[in-house]
């Protein structure tokens, strides 16, 4: 009966988190995982990223990889913390290293700190495994995602943590995080190439942490597209003319651009590099990409044109933030329970017995796993 009972929690727990949308707070926890946990990790994944790939494709995976929900509650079945930012450095890196040694179609770069600045070069090496002609394409997206969500969405996070996922038919993932110091606490970001219409209009797939502010600088929003048309039209005037629109902007009303103690303080554009402006100028850019893409434009230029646009030309930028949003084996900080090792174990079998029996044409096992995940335990 243990059998049955395993694959059977893991599958409702997928459904029931999935369900139910709730908000999950990332507290920033110390300390390691253990290496005989993410030994154990590595080898369930790989049986269910199997799984998954055989019987649904690599976009199928890529599509729920890039579900915060699905992301997290996956987390929870590989017996890492329910609520940790570490799910996302620790998941990420255990499907990176089992995707990567396999043939299933997909590669990963990136991860935490300074391999997420080897992504190029990962990229660059990896796309041959899966036969991509043209792996600039995918270093362009690696690099504008992640100054999106550190540039466009100024909550206080500061991105630390960046992985992208590619298939061979060139459909790709990106699961970034990112910290913010302050409230201790970090925020994940989910992309996913098939509802990617443009790059700056609600481009995520998810947005997963807390606490969610009253007032987030957001230049991705729905809201925020005239201020994006006139930030365009902003860097195609004369540099001299922008320094007096600047200037001119802080006589205005900036109620609603300073805060109270527990909202975020930006710091005022007072200061800008008008030797980067010029270079703007002389670029003149047609659409708002090639400002968020082009080199040294960072969180400060952002705020600096938004706020110009908003007072002189009444093009306000929208202040709402995008952030919207239990185990099968225990967690690894003994929450709610300690990580059963004979369980993940037999979990771990069944998978691989499941996936082996597929193979000599036998769906017996796999087909009972589905009908198990329609079942209601609640």
């Amino acid at each position: 009966m243990k059998n049955v009972d395993e694959p059977f929690i893991i599958s409702r727990i997928f459904d029931y988190l999935m369900e139910r949308a709730p908000t999950i707070d990332l507290p920033l926890h110390g300390g390691h995982a253990p290496p005989w946990l993410i030994n154990l990790m590595k080898e369930l994944s790989k049986e269910v990223c199997n799984i998954i790939i055989n019987e649904y494709g690599t976009e199928a995976f890529l599509s729920r990889i890039s579900d915060p929900l699905w992301f997290q509650s996956f987390g929870c079945v590989l017996g890492y913390d329910w609520h940790s930012s570490g799910v996302t450095t620790v998941v990420t890196g255990v499907i990176k290293t089992v995707l990567n040694e396999q043939d299933l179609g997909i590669i990963v770069a990136g991860g935490k700190g300074r391999k997420s600045r080897k992504v190029p070069d990962e990229i660059l090496e990896l796309s041959k495994k899966i036969g991509i002609d043209d792996p600039s394409k995918f270093i362009r997206v690696s690099r504008l995602v992640a100054k999106i969500d550190n540039n466009l969405i100024q909550s206080g996070h500061v991105l630390y943590h960046h992985v992208i996922l590619i298939d061979e038919k060139g459909n790709w993932a990106v699961v970034q995080q990112g910290m913010n110091e302050n409230e201790i606490k970090a925020r994940r970001y989910h992309w996913f190439s098939k509802n990617v219409s443009s790059f700056v209009n609600e481009p995520h797939n998810g947005i997963i942490g807390e606490p969610v502010s009253i007032k987030v600088l957001n230049m991705v929003a729905k809201e925020s597209e005239d201020c994006r048309k006139a930030c365009v039209d902003i860097v195609n005037e004369n540099p001299l003319k922008v320094k007096r629109l600047v200037k001119e902007s802080f006589s205005g009303p900036l109620d609603h651009w300073i805060f109270g103690s527990r909202e975020i303080r930006y710091e005022m554009p007072l200061n800008l590099d008008w030797n980067l402006i010029e270079e703007l100028y002389e670029l003149k850019p047609s659409k708002y990409e090639e400002i968020v893409e082009f080199k040294g434009v960072g969180p400060k230029t952002i705020r600096a044109l938004a706020l110009v646009s908003e007072i002189v030309f009444g093009t306000p930028a929208a202040w709402r933030d995008p952030a919207k949003f239990s185990f099968a084996h225990g967690g690894k900080d003994g929450v709610p329970y300690p990580v059963d090792k004979n369980t993940y174990r037999n979990t771990i079998a069944i998978f691989k017995d499941a996936i082996e029996r597929a193979k000599l044409g036998s769906y017996e096992k796999l087909s009972a796993l589905k009908r198990l995940s329609r079942l209601d335990i609640y």
